[in-house]
């Protein structure tokens, strides 16, 4: 009898009780604004902000309305403005050059190697044609970020990470977002703490924070943030930074504040899964395993694979075989865009650039969630129907060739 997946691939694990309880706490008083606070009250927000700036050993961090917001500011907190040029990655996600197109900025394009991080090599050859990286832990792949620093360093280009699929990773005992000036978070459903929406900023830098702040739109409240700056440095930047109001609030902080207390516990479960996922999918023919580097603490709640070099009928071939047995599967290498899936080169309004080392391994991943709501036994059977499938199409390949 032919196996099949019945389990849901956006379905995330519930709210925790603690966190609904704060919620509704936050509901009753109705303050739910993170400035309308009542005698000495602290407010959620501020408190997310203490508490996230405290688990990631920065000096100060923002809480924000969405992770794209945070990427967005974090480029106007610095400066970034019409027609400046920003490197960025080939793999990643539309928020993030669409950051860069929403300050005026032109993405620069880095390409991707076949562990799925960013081209050093081309980054070296690259850095001097701009003077800020928006750099994406894409899928939470970590590249040689040691290494990628001496580059950016050199070149004296500012390093801003995109840390929205590995907040609780490292790499040689640095937190991802503890390597680059600023490093920005997303708290949207299908990343690792949920809130719906929502983003968190972190810097050591105190004038790049106090104008995060502002641009927030805390108007003249900042004296309300509990992990900001001393109010001389907002003195500084008070009357040219412009309010594009992007806060959050307090109803989602207090949804987020106990999740991030569990943050450890829920990467360990991640990582669990992706594990059993990634033995199921070793040695398969003709599918590459993304190998982990040692240096590399990731959090696993998504898997890719390589189907490097496959035409694409056979590769739509793939994906539709393991949907009909319910495994969904996304594929970076489809010419349109498709729901949260899309290239480089479908962002129009980013000049064309010409990567073709980087298109033939965008031609070849694969891309599965990994919710916490699947058991490892779920993990082991959907690793069997890929695995099953992949082999399958490989052999018709090898039979038609």
């Amino acid at each position: 009898m032919t196996e099949r997946f019945t389990g849901n691939f956006t379905q995330q694990d519930p709210i925790p009780e603690e966190a609904i309880a704060a919620a509704v706490e936050v509901m009753r008083h109705g303050r739910i604004h993170r400035y309308n606070l009542a005698g000495d009250e602290q407010g959620e927000t501020a408190l997310l902000e203490q508490e996230f700036a405290q688990t990631m050993g920065a000096k100060y961090c923002l809480a924000v309305a969405s992770g794209g917001y945070a990427l967005a500011t974090a480029l106007r907190a610095i400066g970034v403005g019409h027609g400046d040029k920003v490197l960025t990655n080939a793999f990643t996600l539309a928020p993030v050059p669409g950051a860069i197109a929403s300050v005026g900025g032109t993405p620069i394009y880095v390409g991707v190697t076949e562990d799925l991080t960013i081209d050093l090599e081309d980054l070296a050859a690259k850095a001097q044609d701009a003077k800020v990286l928006m750099l994406s832990h894409m899928r939470g792949h970590l590249c040689d970020m040691d290494r990628l620093m001496e580059i950016c360093t050199a070149a004296g280009v500012t390093v801003i990470e995109d840390c929205a699929h590995t907040m609780g990773a490292s790499w040689n005992g640095t937190l991802s977002g503890r390597h680059g000036l600023i490093g920005c978070y997303s708290c949207q459903t299908y990343k690792h703490v949920n809130s719906g929406e929502g983003g968190l900023l972190i810097t050591d830098d105190a004038e790049v924070a106090a104008r995060a702040i502002m641009l927030s739109g805390s108007y003249m409240l900042y004296s309300r943030h509990l992990a900001a700056p001393e109010p001389e440095v907002f003195e500084r930047v008070k009357y040219d930074t412009p309010n594009i109001s992007g806060r959050m609030d307090n109803l989602r902080a207090a949804i987020l504040r106990p999740q991030l207390r569990d943050l450890n516990t829920q990467v360990d479960r991640w990582n669990e899964r992706y594990r059993t996922l990634e033995a199921g999918l070793r040695d398969t023919p003709g599918l590459t395993v993304i190998e982990r580097p040692e240096a590399e603490v990731y959090v696993g709640s998504s898997i890719q694979f390589l189907l490097l070099d496959w035409s694409p009928e056979a590769v739509q071939e793939v994906l539709t075989r393991c949907g009909a047995r319910g495994v969904e599967l996304k594929w970076f290498g489809v010419p349109e865009p498709v729901a949260f899936t899309s290239r480089y080169d479908s962002w129009r309004y980013a000049p064309a650039q010409s990567l073709p080392d980087s298109d033939r391994i965008l031609a070849g991943i694969i891309d599965m969630r990994v919710p916490l709501t699947f058991s490892l036994e779920d993990c082991a059977l959907i690793a069997r129907i890929i695995r099953a499938e992949v082999s399958a199409v490989w052999q018709a390949q090898g039979a038609d060739g």
